[in-house]
C-alpha cells in the first residue's frame, strides 16, 4: 500500500497492524472508532519526534498533528484533557483551553501524568483511544487538513488519518484558533 502522504517504504491498513499499536489505541479501533483511511507506518523510536520525523519521511509540519495532554485546575478539582494541533502551532493552554475546560489555571500535564493515565508512551500520545472521560480538543486546521500524522501510543510507529476522523472522535469539540503560530 502506498501512504498516502509523506515517504515511506511501507505502509498498511491499521487493521492489519492493531497488534503494533498501545492497547488503548488498538482498542479504539477494535471499537467505536472507524479504521477506514487510517494508515500504520513503522518507524525508528529515535525518529519519532516531530520534527525529527518529519525531517526522516518527509512530512511537512503542516501535515503533522501532535496530540499534548493538560491538566486544567480549578480549586481541588484536576481535569486532563488532549488537544490535538499541528506541528507549527502550540495550543493555547492559557486562555482558550482555560476557558474551555472551564479552569481557573491550565498547564501540560506532567510527563508521568500523560503517560500514566494515557496507557501510551511518552512521544507517541495520540488522540485515538485517550480515556473517555477526556475532553478532546481538536484545531480547525487538523480537522481541515486532509491527513494528518500521528502518534501509534507507542514511540515506534505512527498513523496516518484523515483529519475529519479526529473531528469526530468520542468527546472530540473542534475549536477555531486552538493552534496558535509560533513566535
Amino acid at each position: 500500500m502506498r501512504a498516502p502522504i509523506g515517504e515511506f517504504t511501507d505502509a498498511w491498513p491499521v487493521a492489519d497492524k492493531l497488534d503494533l499499536l498501545a492497547p488503548p489505541v488498538a482498542a479504539a479501533l477494535r471499537g467505536p472508532v472507524p479504521t477506514d483511511g487510517v494508515v500504520y507506518v513503522d518507524s525508528d523510536p529515535d525518529d519519532a519526534d516531530t520534527a525529527r520525523f518529519g525531517e526522516v519521511h518527509g512530512i511537512p509540519p503542516e501535515f503533522s498533528a501532535n496530540c499534548v495532554v493538560v491538566a486544567g485546575r480549578r480549586g481541588q478539582e484536576t481535569t486532563l484533557a488532549a488537544c490535538v494541533v499541528l506541528a507549527h502551532t502550540r495550543a493555547d493552554v492559557n486562555r482558550l483551553v482555560r476557558r474551555e475546560l472551564g479552569a481557573r489555571k491550565a498547564s501540560f500535564a506532567p510527563m508521568e501524568t500523560a503517560v500514566g493515565e494515557s496507557g501510551m508512551e511518552y512521544g507517541g500520545i495520540t488522540p485515538i483511544g485517550l480515556p473517555e472521560d477526556w475532553p478532546l480538543l481538536v484545531d480547525t486546521a487538523v480537522a481541515d487538513t486532509e491527513y494528518v500524522v500521528v502518534g501509534s501510543g507507542r514511540r515506534r510507529g505512527k498513523l496516518l488519518v484523515p483529519g475529519k476522523l479526529l473531528a469526530h472522535l468520542p468527546g472530540a469539540r473542534v475549536l477555531e484558533g486552538l493552534g496558535v503560530p509560533v513566535a
